[in-house]
């Protein structure tokens, strides 16, 4: 079993960064973080997360997007302001499918949510910073198991929210 912990939009945080980082380091595998940072690349603070390039992001030091593997399990990470996913998922849909992707996390809206789409789960963890539609600074723990994935939702704080946690059956392809 694999662990992903997924953040996004923390917008110029950089202490957060590092406590997520010292919180979980021991317990996941792979850290993400899906844009929007507006941290330099190498900022000591965004050290260890595979980052991609927001719309708030510059300077060019950052992939606009990326794939990588973990547990058998193929994720797309982008931020998600190039394929509007403010007003729907259709474009995003489009890309994973394309790349065979098992889990396409992404931001920019700052609204937390998830939900499988045919054989991929969408996931955007919300922000650290200025959330949208809830009131709590929001992140994401992804445990990747055979037959499933299941999410369990932190505040910056490191509470667990957890009626938001979900189990998606999604088994490995």
């Amino acid at each position: 079993m694999s662990k992903v912990l997924v953040v996004s939009d923390s917008h110029g945080l950089t202490r957060e960064l590092e406590v997520l980082r010292e919180r979980h380091v021991n317990e996941v595998d792979l850290m993400i973080h899906c844009g929007d940072s507006e941290l330099m690349a190498d900022d000591k603070s965004i050290g260890g997360y595979l980052t991609v390039m927001g719309n708030c992001d510059f300077g060019g030091s950052y992939p606009l997007e990326t794939t990588t593997e973990i547990a058998g399990r193929k994720f797309f990470v982008t931020h998600g302001h190039r394929y509007s996913v403010k007003s729907s998922l259709m474009n995003l849909k489009y890309k994973a499918a394309e790349l065979g992707t098992d889990i396409a996390c992404f931001g920019h809206s700052h609204v937390l949510g998830a939900e499988v789409i045919g054989d991929t789960l969408f996931l955007n963890p919300g922000s650290i910073r200025l959330p949208r539609e809830r009131f709590e600074k929001t992140y994401v723990i992804l445990d990747l198991l055979e037959e499933s994935i299941k999410m369990s939702v932190y505040d910056i704080n490191g509470q667990e929210l957890k009626d938001l946690a979900y189990e998606f059956d999604l088994p490995k392809r």
